[in-house]
């Protein structure tokens, strides 16, 4: 089979969804003579503020999903709660990448689970829990510590709950199903094995249609109260580990069949053996930092592999740190930016949303230094500068 025609700038590239994803993004198609369109229930959007055109839809208003894509010569997503339904109308008029089964597929954790074991890659031990009789057989196997979560629709820490053991399963269930009703998610959820791990790792790759790979190395990965806090390139691990780290993000974005990006998140255990944690099938946080870090950031790279282009070099120029900049700094008032302007090897990131929520990534900041440790020091230290008020 011939393979379709690269889609060339001057072309018009459909994002749906409209946050600081698809922001980048655009900002990558711009420089390279694209147009952007966004669709998402919002305006004034990160992504719209940038765009050609922004288009207020509700992701599952199919007559204006169908719309849009009639309006774009090739369509992406930047947000995983766009529904599969509305990727498979969408490509009814364009080219939808990644395809909508990827979606399908990595937008519900048993979904993926499955799929990973399926496919042969290491998951820790997880089990379907649709009531507190299920969570007590799910604990009886697999024991605790454990994590409860939601199989849909979770993100930064949602919809998940830690299992002590002697906990009761009906009263966690109870408190589980509370949550979950208070934010109407569905039923099913997902008994995790608590794992022991070093550190948490990731690696975003990317496919073309040509089936050519690249990725940007091993990145680590800190949490704090489940928000990507900072991350590191390249990561502080063996090279054994980063070795197969690749090789795993290689066989799964082979396995999907992806055109486009995708981050795999894993974790580094104590015993040094890797565990896949998430997938997520776009441009990722923890891969914020190659806008300025790499010769080809992962935007450009996106954008790239979905309108059929060679894929960029992903060469390091030099090591780097990214902190994320949440909603808590503008507690005070806006941050004291001149504080941190000064630093010759610091980039800053805002996101152009208005409203400043605890939690809510308005932003980042990307140090590049001679080894990532520096980096990351000098990147906390900034990040604390502007919580201090200067």
């Amino acid at each position: 089979m011939s393979r379709p025609p690269a889609i060339l700038p001057g072309s018009t590239v459909g994002v749906l969804g409209s946050g600081q994803l698809g922001r980048m993004l655009a900002l990558e198609a711009r420089a390279m003579g694209y147009r952007i369109h966004t669709l998402s229930p919002s305006r004034d959007t990160p992504t719209g503020q940038v765009a050609d055109l922004e288009v207020v839809a509700a992701y599952d208003d199919l007559d204006a999903v169908s719309a849009f894509a009639r309006g774009v010569d090739v369509v992406t997503f930047e947000f995983e709660n766009v529904s599969a339904e509305a990727t498979r109308v969408a490509a009814e008029e364009a080219p939808v990448r990644p395809d909508g089964m990827i979606l399908h597929t990595t937008q519900n954790r048993l979904r993926e689970k499955r799929f990973l074991t399926d496919q042969g890659f290491p998951v820790a031990p997880f089990r379907e829990v649709r009531s507190a009789k299920d969570l007590a057989a799910a604990l009886a196997e697999i024991g605790a510590p454990a994590v409860l979560k939601t199989a849909g629709f979770g993100y930064d820490g949602k919809g998940q709950i830690k299992v002590e053991p002697g906990v009761s399963p009906d009263d966690l269930w109870r408190e589980f199903r509370g949550d979950l009703d208070s934010q109407r998610v569905e039923t099913a959820a997902v008994l995790e094995g608590f794992v022991d791990f070093e550190r948490e790792v990731s690696v975003v790759a990317a496919r073309g249609l040509d089936g050519s790979l690249v990725d940007y190395g091993v990145l680590a990965n800190d949490h704090r109260h489940h928000i990507l806090d900072v991350t590191v390139s390249p990561a502080p691990v063996s090279p054994r580990v980063a070795a197969e780290a690749q090789r795993l993000a290689h066989g799964i974005v082979e396995a999907v069949e992806l055109v486009g990006v995708l981050c795999v998140e894993m974790f580094l255990q104590t015993d040094g053996r890797l565990i896949v944690n998430e997938l997520a099938p776009r441009p990722h946080n923890s891969g914020h930092l190659t806008v300025d870090a790499h010769l080809t950031s992962q935007f450009e790279q996106q954008l790239r592999a979905v309108c059929g282009l060679t894929l960029g070099s992903t060469e390091r120029l030099r090591p780097a740190a990214m902190v994320n900049l949440l909603g808590d700094l503008w507690q005070h008032g806006e941050p004291d930016w001149a504080a941190v302007a000064g630093e010759q090897n610091l980039k800053l990131h805002l996101y152009g949303k208005g409203e400043a929520r605890p939690g809510r990534k308005m932003g980042h900041l990307t140090v590049l230094a001679g080894d990532a440790g520096t980096a990351k020091r000098q990147a906390l230290a900034s990040r604390a500068l502007l919580e201090s008020g200067g």
